[in-house]
C-alpha cells in the first residue's frame, strides 16, 4: 500500500477569540492561540488522523516554529522525508474571530514554494511512483503545479485540488481539466466562473456546476456551501446535494481542508463521488466544533475506506 501525497504549504495560524461580542475597531478581551495551519499541512495531518500515512511535500523555515511543525507531523506518522527547510518556507496567518466563530479579519504572509520544483525534479519518481493519489494545492507556484501534473500523468495518479487563493487559480483555467476532482467553496466557485452564487440554493448551484464542468471539461467538481452543505457533479453524470451536519460551530478554520481530505481519501480508497462527499462532510463537522485546524482521530474502517496498511 502506498500513500496519498499532499503538495502544499505550511503556516502557523495566530488566532484571536473574544470573550464576548466582538467589537470591530475596539479593544476586545479574549485569548490568542498559536496553531499549526496551511492548507497543505492541514490536509496531510487530516489524512494522518484517518491513519492513512500520507506523504507531505512542502516547506518549513529554520525557526523553532518551523521545527515544531515538522516534529508534530512526524508524531502523527506523516512521511516528511520530502519537506524542505528554507528561509521563507513557513507562512503566517493572523486572524481575529467573532463570537460566532467566523473570521472577522485576517492578514497572511505566503511562503515561497518555488524551491519545491528542484525537489520534484530530483525526487519525483520516488515520490509519485509509490503514491495512491495526489492532493495538490492549486495556488502554489505555477511551475510546481505543472510539474506535479506531469509526474502524476507519468505514473497514472489521480489529482485532487485544495485551494487557498482562488484569485491565483482563476488565472490558470486551462489547467482545471487536469484535476480528477476540483474542490472549492461557494465563494471561490463564484470567483472562478465570474458569477455571484451567494444567493443560490444547493439545488440551483448543483445544476450550475453540472453546466460549468461540461463547458470547462473538468472531470468532477465539489463545492461546499457552509451550513447549506455541499454540491457535486461529474462528467460521468453523477450529481447531487449533501446536507451539512447539525453541530455547534466554534471555529470554522480548517473545515474546508478536512472536507477535501475526506473527499480525496474516499475517492482514492473505493468510494463513489457521492459517498466521498459524505466522508468529507463528516470530517468537516468534526473540525468546526473545536478550535483545532484538523479532524480528530478516525480509523479507516469507521469511515468505510478500503485501506489497509502494509
Amino acid at each position: 500500500m502506498g500513500s496519498i501525497v499532499v503538495v502544499g504549504t505550511a503556516f502557523v495560524d495566530i488566532k484571536g477569540f473574544p470573550d464576548g461580542e466582538y467589537l470591530a475597531g475596539g479593544r476586545n478581551a479574549g485569548r490568542v492561540e498559536y496553531i499549526h495551519g496551511g492548507v497543505g499541512r492541514n490536509v496531510a495531518e487530516d489524512l494522518a488522523n484517518m491513519e492513512l500515512r500520507p506523504t507531505y511535500v512542502g516547506l518549513v523555515d529554520e525557526s523553532p516554529l518551523g521545527r515544531d511543525v515538522l516534529e508534530k507531523l512526524r508524531r502523527r506518522r506523516v512521511n516528511v522525508d520530502h519537506v524542505l527547510t528554507t528561509p521563507d518556507g513557513l507562512g503566517t496567518w493572523l486572524a481575529v474571530f467573532d463570537s460566532s466563530g467566523e473570521v472577522a479579519g485576517s492578514i497572511s504572509r505566503r511562503p515561497h514554494t518555488y524551491p519545491l520544483l528542484a525537489l520534484l525534479e530530483e525526487k519525483g519518481e520516488e515520490i509519485f511512483s509509490r503514491a495512491d493519489s495526489v492532493v495538490l494545492q492549486a495556488d502554489i507556484d505555477r511551475e510546481v503545479v505543472e510539474k506535479v501534473f506531469d509526474l502524476a500523468q507519468r505514473y497514472g495518479k489521480k489529482v485532487y485540488s485544495i485551494v487557498s487563493n482562488m484569485s491565483i487559480v482563476s488565472r490558470r483555467r486551462e489547467i482545471l481539466q487536469r484535476y480528477d476532482c476540483f474542490i472549492c467553496n461557494q465563494q471561490e466557485a463564484g470567483m472562478l466562473f465570474l458569477e455571484d452564487y451567494s444567493g443560490k440554493t444547493p439545488e440551483e448551484l448543483r445544476d450550475i456546476i453540472v453546466e460549468k464542468i461540461a463547458q470547462e471539461k473538468i472531470p468532477a467538481m465539489v463545492v461546499t456551501m457552509g451550513g447549506k452543505g455541499s454540491v457535486y457533479a461529474s462528467l460521468g453524470g453523477e450529481k447531487g446535494v449533501c446536507p451539512a451536519r447539525k453541530v455547534t460551530v466554534r471555529d470554522t478554520t480548517g473545515a474546508g481542508d478536512s472536507f477535501c481530505a475526506g473527499v480525496a481519501a474516499g475517492l482514492t480508497y473505493g468510494k463513489s463521488l457521492a459517498a466521498a462527499v459524505e466522508t468529507g462532510t463528516d470530517l468537516a463537522a468534526s473540525v468546526i466544533t473545536s478550535s483545532e485546524n484538523v479532524c480528530p482521530r478516525f480509523r479507516p474502517v469507521e469511515l468505510g475506506l478500503n485501506y489497509s496498511e502494509i
